[in-house]
């Protein structure tokens, strides 16, 4: 068994390397290696107008985040202000602010907070909780 921070060190670069995905998902329009989502994730989406959230399956989540790589095709998903917090050796939560910018105008912005856990060797996203910031 790995000690915390021997974990915490992977858990680091296997999520830098999910952002590296996204950068190409985005320049590429192919988001099959951000699909790393569990069979049972769900993702709640609150919007601005304090309406009761969206709650989205992995199914829907992927057709969404197709939908969206489309309409934001070419335009940088940054990661700002990312925070990882381990709960225990095979749980990992990640806080980060969500921001679409291209040609340096903000497109979007989301917090994001999403909860990992390894499931047969691999880091999975189990859920995620998205709220738009204005």
């Amino acid at each position: 068994m790995l000690d915390i921070q021997n974990r915490l060190n992977e858990f680091t670069e296997t999520h830098d390397e999910f952002i590296r995905d996204w950068e190409l998902a985005m320049s590429s329009g192919d988001t099959s290696s951000v699909q790393r989502m569990s069979d049972d994730y769900y993702v709640t989406f609150f919007n601005n107008d304090n309406e009761k959230p969206f709650f989205f399956t992995r199914q829907e989540a992927i057709e969404g985040m197709e939908q969206s790589v489309k309409h934001f095709y070419r335009a940088n998903k940054r990661f700002a202000n990312r925070v990882i917090r381990l709960r225990d050796n095979e749980n990992a939560v990640v806080f980060y602010e969500q921001l679409i910018v291209q040609d340096e105008n903000v497109l979007a912005r989301l917090f994001t907070i999403e909860n990992w856990k390894l499931i047969n060797g691999k880091w999975m996203v189990i859920r995620e909780t998205e709220e738009q910031i204005n």
